[in-house]
Formats: C-alpha cells, sequence, structure tokens
C-alpha cells in the first residue's frame, strides 16, 4: 500500500471507532493486533479490544470529537497527531461525571501491513485530562 493509503486507513480508523464500526475493524484491524497504551487498565488487542475499548470511552464522553491535525507515514508506519475534544456527562473508571470538557493532544503510531492495523502505539495527555477533569489541581 502507498502512504496515502495508509494514511486514509488510519483516518477511517477513527471514523470507525467513533461509530463503533465492528464490521470496519473485523476488516482493517489483525486479529493479533495490539495497542500499548500505558493508561489503559485492560489490554487492547485485535477488533474485539478496539471495540471494548469505545464501550469504556464513549459512555463517559458521548460526544467526543477527534479532530485530525497531522499525519507523517513513512513505510509501514503513520503517526497521527489529534486532539480528543468531549464533555463527561458519564462515569469514566470510578470517577463519576463532573460535566466538564476535555481538549488534549495525543500523538498516535499506527503500524499496517497488507492493508491491515497490526499495531498501535498512543501517547495521550492524561495529565492534562486528569486537570481539565478536576481530579488534580490544575
Amino acid at each position: 500500500m502507498t502512504t496515502e493509503a495508509n494514511k486514509q486507513l488510519c483516518r477511517d480508523y477513527f471514523t470507525a471507532f467513533l461509530k463503533r464500526d465492528v464490521a470496519w475493524m473485523q476488516k482493517h484491524i489483525a486479529p493479533t493486533f495490539v495497542r500499548h497504551d500505558p493508561g489503559l487498565p485492560f489490554e487492547v488487542r485485535g477488533p474485539a479490544g478496539v471495540a471494548q475499548l469505545h464501550d469504556a470511552l464513549m459512555p463517559a464522553f458521548p460526544d467526543m470529537r477527534l479532530p485530525l491535525e497531522d499525519f507523517v507515514a513513512e513505510g509501514e508506519k503513520v503517526l497521527v497527531r489529534l486532539r480528543v475534544q468531549a464533555t463527561h456527562t458519564g462515569p469514566f473508571g470510578d470517577m463519576p461525571a463532573t460535566g466538564r470538557k476535555i481538549d488534549i493532544g495525543v500523538l498516535d503510531l499506527f503500524q499496517i501491513r497488507d492493508g491491515v492495523l497490526i499495531e498501535h502505539w498512543a501517547l495521550l495527555d492524561n495529565l492534562g485530562m486528569l486537570k481539565q477533569l478536576g481530579a488534580l489541581p490544575a
């Protein structure tokens, strides 16, 4: 696949994630896919793991938006710089809804092979998010 096709696959991933498009996930996420994310209390593996991540986040942040800001691609990898923007209106782990808005930066590095996502490294501003939610002093 070309680097442009790989970038488009990553764009499509975020659209499918927000919609919980399981059919898209089954087709474009490898069964052995793993998301490396030290901020999560569970492991994200394969299409089912991505759906589980959706199910953990969307009830807490149902209006989530993911503005995609930059893409850098080389070989099998695509780096995406984006934002997570949402309102905390449902429980998030042990934290009850706060009604507060979040706007945090994210760097997602994807590895793609044969048109399928095989690995993902996620770096989110979790500290900034906790401050915005009022869980930590600003």
